[in-house]
């Protein structure tokens, strides 16, 4: 057997630790909601129960928890469609050198280094000084638009300027007109990619909290309402919303990746009766 080096073992043991204080407090708090009844917010543990999850079904005194998820969901759909939809027209809008493109993009990417706060903070104050209402649904989702579709753009950008155009030009000469090499030919072969953008699009939305801070309005979306829980939430309740959330993300996150995957299977199955037919 190959003997390792000791290179090897330092990487190994930095790669663990670094796993360890990724994951480390999401298990921790995974743990703790399965305390007894009459457990705390820390170890050590006062048995083993589901109690703490069948309150979160209850009818809560500390806040609008199913309110707030919903809203977080909904508002993760708009951002999600906005971001796919802009992106793709943006990506294809800059195939091509125009007036101004340069100072465009980089006042796109001007929102990822601007602090999310003061983002929050303009946009509520823009929405206050024109009368409009500030709302999660509007000023919260114009914010969140702010961090979600520069992401959504780069990502178009790389898979862009690595398309092979030969495809686009053989459609042309089979007599398609532009949009319907767009919807027959371009969307198809980047679809994976257009996953990916609507995934980072929902899960950046869902888990905002400074972009929402200013802009929610009086209705929290569900990481403001988790921070309000924790200035007065004194039971392992609020760790069951975490692990129950968290595995949300995981479904969610699995979904994407599942539809991914069939999608590769049904392209490689007609690419392999297109080869039989051939």
């Amino acid at each position: 057997m190959e003997k390792r080096s000791t290179g090897f073992w330092l990487l190994t043991a930095f790669f663990a630790l670094f796993m360890l204080f990724l994951y480390g407090p999401t298990i921790t708090i995974g743990i703790l909601s399965f305390q007894g009844e009459g457990g705390g917010l820390t170890f050590p543990m006062r048995g083993v129960s589901l109690h703490w999850f069948r309150d979160l079904f209850q009818e809560q005194a500390v806040g609008d928890i199913w309110g707030a998820f919903r809203r977080s969901f909904a508002l993760g759909l708009m951002v999600m469609v906005t971001t796919v939809v802009v992106s793709v027209m943006g990506g294809l809008a800059f195939r091509k050198r125009f007036a101004g493109s340069g100072l465009l993009f980089y006042l796109i990417i001007a929102s990822l280094v601007i602090p999310s706060i003061l983002i929050s903070l303009g946009v509520g104050l823009i929405f206050n000084q024109f009368g409009m209402t500030v709302h999660w649904s509007t000023s919260g989702f114009g914010s969140q638009l702010t961090w979600t579709l520069p992401f959504g753009l780069l990502i178009m950008f790389a898979v862009f300027n690595r398309f092979d155009k030969s495809f686009e030009e053989a459609a042309r000469d089979q007599g398609a007109s532009a949009w319907q090499t767009i919807a027959h030919v371009v969307l198809p072969i980047i679809a994976p990619s257009l996953i990916g953008v609507g995934l980072f699009g929902f899960t950046l939305s869902y888990d905002e909290f400074a972009r929402t801070l200013l802009t929610a309005g009086s209705y929290n979306t569900l990481p403001l309402e988790i921070y309000g829980m924790t200035t007065n939430v004194t039971t392992p309740v609020i760790y069951a919303l975490g692990t129950l959330t968290t595995i949300f993300s995981f479904l969610i996150i699995g979904t994407f990746i599942l539809t991914v995957w069939i999608m590769g299977k049904r392209r490689a199955r007609l690419g392999s009766d297109a080869g039989k037919g051939v």
